[in-house]
């Protein structure tokens, strides 16, 4: 782009912030981004929008004629009981990123580096349950944990003749549950940042006499973390809005914030606090979100540098 100069200095003189902006705004990128933007306001910003002016409504009123308040933020925080639900939720998020770290890290390891040409095949069993319906996959695991007459206690009772109970409407089948539907989301980012960790690196840590602990702690974690973090906080927002998995294997034992803002827009018809609800959940989850994110080095991370 020719820029003007000034006649008489000689200097080249900078266009007004204005022209400049309107510039790039009709430039072939931003245009072309244009139905996208509409799209995420439309479909995004613009719903959260109305969540957030209905938080701040009187109680069991439909609309925004009624004045404006912050009393349901504070009831929220002055309750003895809402707190429960925040800490149902965040607590098995929480369990389900511990867990499946530990069952993925070992399992991306070996597909990124070990099994070769067995990854493919490996990969495609991991995604075949996508396909399925979660209520499904849920409901198979009932038909399995089912006290007495489920599977699991069929095969304990003739294998070795005793009724071995069950964990089904408890803590327990909830976790399994959001173990096994978000396992995928955990592995693949945890396999492509395995994937992206140099093997010539890890090769000269061990000729300068580094072991395999060493190796692990110094060099693969540190490279991997990128993958690791996407793979965790993706995980645990998937695992904090999670419904099917507590209301299925958990009934009435498992009250998750999911249930509670559910229970708020429909049975209570208390949408102004169903909203103050799940607007505090997504404050939480945005500055965890932006937390992470600012640490990370996504380019690098799909491997564009």
């Amino acid at each position: 782009m020719v820029r003007p100069v000034d006649s008489q200095n000689g200097q080249v003189t900078e266009p007004p912030r204005v022209v400049t902006l309107l510039r790039n705004f009709v430039s072939p990128g931003p245009r072309n981004a244009v139905p996208a933007i509409i799209i995420f306001v439309l479909g995004f910003l613009g719903p959260l929008v109305i969540v957030g002016l209905t938080s701040f409504t009187p109680e069991r009123t439909f609309g925004f004629t009624h004045g404006w308040t912050v009393d349901n933020y504070l009831k929220l925080i002055n309750s003895d009981t809402y707190y429960i639900p925040f800490l149902w939720s965040f607590g098995l998020a929480l369990e389900t990123v511990g867990v499946l770290l530990l069952v993925c890290y070992p399992a991306a390891y070996g597909m990124a580096k070990v099994f070769g040409k067995w990854s493919p095949p490996i990969m495609l069993l991991m995604v075949l349950p996508l396909f399925v319906s979660e209520n499904v996959r849920l409901f198979g695991w009932v038909i399995f944990l089912m006290k007495g007459g489920g599977i699991f206690a069929g095969i304990m009772r003739t294998l070795f003749g005793f009724d071995p109970g069950s964990i089904l409407y408890h803590a327990s089948a909830v976790l399994l549950g959001l173990c096994y539907v978000y396992l995928p989301f955990m592995l693949f980012p945890i396999m492509l940042g395995i994937s992206m960790v140099p093997k010539d690196l890890v090769e000269s840590a061990s000729d300068l006499g580094a072991n395999r602990w060493q190796i692990f702690r110094e060099v693969e974690l540190p490279l991997a973390m990128p993958g690791v973090l996407v793979g965790g906080l993706l995980t645990f927002i998937l695992a904090v809005g999670a419904i099917s998995e507590a209301t299925i294997l958990g009934g009435q034992n498992a009250l998750v914030v999911a249930i509670e803002i559910r229970h708020l827009f429909t049975y209570a018809q208390n949408w102004p606090m169903g909203s103050s609800v799940a607007m505090l959940v997504t404050v939480f989850t945005g500055i965890l979100v932006v937390a992470v994110l600012s640490r990370l080095n996504l380019d690098r991370l799909l491997g564009k540098r």
